[in-house]
């Protein structure tokens, strides 16, 4: 059973200056929840309890996000909105949450290696929460169950067009299913002469504590980043990598547009709003001559 999840959250969020200078990027709301909010529900539906988030300096809200806050639930009660009060306390029943502080971003495999101690010697799944996924069942719940039929590592991918392969991590590997591939190779950011699949990698991993020592061994690449693919490639031939190409709509919310295209689709999947969005987006579209 794949108890414990890792969610790296530290870095500048650059792209998103200058809110990032006080705000974390991964509070920044998609709708009404910060974008982290829907990776720790992926896990929590998936029956994983316990979340170690991989912090920068100042990334207090990341935490208390997850944490009781006592006065604003007893203010929402005091003012009869009790379903508002319930879904804050709903928030920090989610997962067991806890931090490691990342004091130099050296890559997604150091992030990683940080939090060792508290995930032991079991496996363990990896979020990254600028990929927000929704579909009918968690992707991460599907990706541990392969795991627990095959004993293989597991990462998630999906199909891109072209014009994203030079932009992205691309896998190698062998179709056994319609939506599972026993992988050979991954190349990062290829041309598109030189890329073997349109399969990007996606934010989602389930991997073995194995992994711990391989990172330990990795040389760091020229900036200095230990890179994770770089570990994973190692357990290729023993347990093996396996790749889910999973349902649902993928959303980037890594990037400013990204983040938008997500907010308007939270919209649109609520019936309260979902009429005066539709509406205000014909507007807006006849406005701009499209």
């Amino acid at each position: 059973m794949v108890r414990k999840a890792i969610i790296p959250v530290a870095g500048f969020g650059t792209r998103f200056l200058p809110v990032t200078k006080s705000i974390p990027k991964n509070m920044i709301p998609v709708l009404d929840h910060p974008a982290l909010h829907y990776a720790v529900a992926e896990a929590a539906e998936a029956g994983i309890r316990d979340i170690m988030f991989v912090v920068s300096k100042n990334q207090e809200t990341v935490e208390r996000y997850f944490q009781n806050n006592a006065e604003l639930e007893d203010a929402l009660d005091s003012r009869g909105n009790t379903s508002k009060a319930d879904e804050m306390r709903a928030i920090a029943r989610m997962v067991n949450v806890s931090t490691v502080l990342q004091e130099q971003q050296l890559g997604l495999g150091n992030a990683v290696l940080m939090a060792r101690e508290i995930i032991g010697d079991e496996p363990f799944a990896v979020f990254l929460p600028d990929d927000i996924i929704w579909g009918a069942m968690p992707t991460i719940g599907s990706m541990i169950e392969q795991y627990r039929e095959h004993g293989s590592n597991v990462i998630a991918v999906k199909d891109v067009p072209d014009s994203a392969v030079p932009f992205l991590g691309i896998v190698d590997g062998r179709s056994v299913s319609d939506s599972e591939y026993v992988l050979s190779g991954m190349v990062e950011k290829p041309s598109l002469e030189n890329a073997p699949s349109n399969l990007a990698i996606i934010g989602r991993y389930v991997l073995s504590p194995e992994i711990f020592d391989i990172l330990e061994r990795v040389e760091p690449g020229a900036v200095g980043e230990i890179q994770l693919t770089d570990a994973i490639k190692v357990m290729m031939e023993n347990p093996g990598v396996r790749a889910y190409r999973f349902p649902g709509r993928h959303f980037d919310v890594g990037t400013p547009a990204g983040l938008l295209k997500a907010s308007i689709h939270a919209a649109l999947q609520r019936d309260e709003m979902k009429d005066d969005i539709v509406e205000w987006m014909k507007l807006a579209i006849a406005e701009h001559g499209h």
